[in-house]
């Protein structure tokens, strides 16, 4: 966990007071490709986490999911959650303050609602079903404040 907590703290640092948008997505990008070491990282401690449980201990709807970190210390104004999707389509909801996420494959092409990513940014007041198809992957999501509304739909 602390291989994770402290990936997280450097990726909040990149995003510092940048705005939410698609800039950001391209900065992240640059700075944490899919093949690097944050990147990796993060991967490899998603696993790690699940196979040990405290990562993603819920589930439903074909998605494993659960908060690693609420908002404060390491990941700065952020909550950072994780799920793990497969070709499979997640609950409507709004991105009250934003969302920044992170896809990493575990097995075959996955994206994460179209995006060749590995980084994604939605802005504040945006809404979607998440969608992963062609394979299985590991969202992690930053939320500022930990703001998200499920709504049902």
């Amino acid at each position: 966990m602390d291989t994770f907590k402290t990936s997280i703290a450097t990726v909040v640092d990149a995003i510092g007071a940048r705005p939410l948008d698609g800039a950001l997505a391209d900065h992240l990008n640059r700075s944490f490709p899919a093949n690097g070491d944050i990147v990796t990282t993060l991967a490899e401690a998603c696993a790690r986490g699940e196979e040990d449980g405290w990562l993603m201990q819920r589930e439903a709807g074909g998605i494993k999911f659960g908060r690693a970190v609420k908002p404060g210390a390491e990941a700065g104004r952020f909550s950072v959650d994780v799920v793990r999707m497969k070709d499979v389509k997640g609950p409507h909801h709004v991105h009250t303050n934003g969302e920044i996420g992170l896809v990493m494959p575990i097995d075959g092409a996955p994206r994460f609602d179209g995006f060749d990513g590995p980084w994604y940014v939605y802005e504040p007041g945006s809404a979607h079903h998440p969608t992963v198809s062609g394979g299985d992957a590991y969202v992690l999501y930053l939320l500022p404040e930990g703001a998200i509304e499920f709504t049902g739909k």
